[in-house]
Formats: C-alpha cells, structure tokens, sequence
C-alpha cells in the first residue's frame, strides 16, 4: 500500500468517538457561522482560504491530529473537569487549569488569526483551530467529567448497540436525526436577532459552563449501562439543536469581531 494512504486509513478506521461533533456538526456549525458573517470578515476569510471555505475546514484540526507533527494537539479539544462544581467553582477550575485545552488554545489562536505579524500560513491554521474549537466548545461532554475522560468510559447502549457517552453525543444523535449538515444548516440557522444578540454577548468562559452544565445533566439522563430506546433521541434533540446553532451564532460573531 503506497505510505501516502496510510494516514487516510487510519482516519477511517478511527474511532467516532475522536471527532467532537461528527464531520456533519461541524460542517453544520460553520455553515451557520458563513450564514452571518459580516463583508469584511467573509473578504478575510476568502484571502486566507481561497478555494476552501469554513464548512469544509472546519474539521482540519481532529483530521491532521494523527500526524507526526499534530499528535500533542488531541487535548486542545476538551476541558475536562471534576463533577459536581458549581459555576464559581467551574469558572475558577477552567481559568486556573495550566494544562493547554479547548479554552486556553482557543483564546492562543484568536490571537495569531488577528495578529498582523503572523505569516499567512499561520493566520489561516489558526482560523481552522478557531472554527473547530468554538464547536468542541459547545459539545456538552467536551466539558464533561476528568474522572472518566468526558464520558468516554461511560458505557451505554443505544437503540441495541454498544457505545459510551461521548460518542453518542460525538455522533451518535446526529447520525441518528438523519440530516445532512446542509439540512441541519438549513434548518437550525432561522432564528430571531433577539436571540441572536443574546447569545453573542455570552462571554467565552460562560460557554464552556453552559457544556459542563449540560454534562451535568447527561449524566444524570445516561448511567453506565444504560440501555437507551428510541426515547433518548426526542427527549435530548431540542438540547443537540441548541448548541449547535449556539455554536455556529458565536463562531460568526467571533470572526466579525477578529476579521472584520
């Protein structure tokens, strides 16, 4: 087999449980995100990207992490915590980790994507960190528990077959729901400016409690061994919906605020 493909079988054989969101949630978060974004920012965005856009980028960061060079990258997805903080106790643990993480490296590649004195090769893999992590960031179980590595070794079925936690909320819901990200996009993206507005002034950090919140409650909704029906599904869908598009309203505002 020529080397060439090995890392694109790697790839398929890996786990779904490593791509936060699915490829579709993400797609579906950027798409969003392209739906509004500002003139200046959407110029921007073209000069670093050229023929790709934030849709099909969006996935870059969990794609080369299996490369040599990318391998240290795999704990800037998460911020994993212990359970049971309340939100002063959260918001201390997420600013005082010293570890890098979702909230350390999104804010470090902000930072290169605005900064002028970045090459453009380093301004537009920054811009690809930004448009995945702003979606790890919404993923309730990227802020889930350190003592069982953000659900993944909560073991549960789901409609007869075996998966864990993180993977279900990784994919599992997604595939699940039966919509393309175009559909999701589609779907997801109409909503009032008055709930535009108020999630966009939602300070990062607050995202992150939102997710862990969230956890929170998944893990009350979904004990190890649990043997999950068609039931899950409809009773956690409006949850699934509303980080997503949350997710994809940030991100654009995000972009507006750093490119435009």
């Amino acid at each position: 087999m020529p080397k060439r493909l090995l890392p694109l079988l790697f790839l398929t054989l890996t786990p779904l449980r490593l791509w936060a969101w699915g490829m579709e949630g993400h797609r579906a978060v950027a798409q969003i995100a392209e739906q509004h974004l500002s003139a200046g920012a959407r110029h921007e965005i073209a000069t670093l990207l050229g023929t790709e856009t934030l849709t099909m980028i969006s996935t870059w960061p969990d794609e080369i992490r299996y490369y040599p060079g990318f391998k240290g990258t795999a704990p800037w997805h998460y911020v994993n915590t212990p359970a049971g903080l309340n939100q002063a106790q959260y918001l201390q643990a997420l600013h005082g980790q010293k570890e890098a993480n979702a909230y350390q490296i999104l804010q470090i590649k902000l930072c290169e994507l605005e900064d002028a004195a970045s090459t453009p090769a380093e301004r537009t893999a920054a811009l690809k960190f930004v448009v995945h992590l702003v979606g790890d960031a919404h993923q309730p179980l990227h802020a889930g528990h350190a003592e069982d590595k953000g659900g993944n070794d909560v073991r549960v079925k789901f409609r007869g077959k075996d998966t864990n936690l993180h993977s279900l909320w990784d994919s599992g819901l997604l595939e699940y729901q039966g919509l393309s990200y175009t559909e999701m996009a589609g779907k997801y993206s109409q909503l009032p400016r008055r709930q535009r507005r108020e999630w966009q002034q939602t300070p990062m950090d607050q995202w992150f409690w939102e997710s862990y919140q969230a956890s929170e409650q998944l893990y009350r909704d979904t004990p190890a061994g649990a043997d999950l029906d068609y039931t899950y599904y409809p009773a956690h869908a409006q949850l699934m919906q509303q980080r997503i598009q949350q997710a994809g309203i940030r991100l654009a505002q995000l972009l507006n605020e750093t490119l435009g």
